[in-house]
């Protein structure tokens, strides 16, 4: 598989999201919070208050951390910010789009949902 980048093999890594406060306190208290020496966050609260440039700010800063493996974004947010979420294409940290309790998910907006309809779809037209 040439050409493509290596995913860097770590011993433990931290789930990062950004959410509404209900899903951010569920994933806290499930023990996903992390709090490091700088006082930084895993995690972003979005609500009323919160700027798209908070957000956007949240999400080059958890996707340029190398602790971390996955970004929780919930859809509505993401689509707040979808240029970014669609020209993120590094395999970690991977980005899941989640529903959130008052924004049900639509697959029709997921960028990770549609990129792998295209490979597959790509991949049984060249198996004929």
């Amino acid at each position: 598989m040439a050409g493509r980048a290596p995913i860097p093999a770590r011993n433990s890594a931290l789930i990062a999201m950004i959410a509404d406060e209900d899903t951010v306190v569920g994933f806290l208290m499930a023990g996903v919070g992390n709090v490091d020496i700088r006082r930084k966050t895993n995690y972003l609260i979005v609500d009323s208050k919160t700027t798209v440039r908070q957000i956007e700010d949240a999400f080059k800063e958890f996707s340029a951390r190398d602790d971390i493996a996955i970004i929780l974004l919930s859809q509505y947010i993401a689509n707040m910010i979808r240029f970014l979420v669609d020209s993120y294409n590094k395999p970690v940290p991977a980005i899941l789009e989640i529903p959130s309790k008052d924004h049900p998910y639509d697959p029709a907006h997921d960028s990770v949902l549609s990129r792998v309809k295209y490979l597959f779809s790509a991949e049984s037209v060249s198996q004929r």
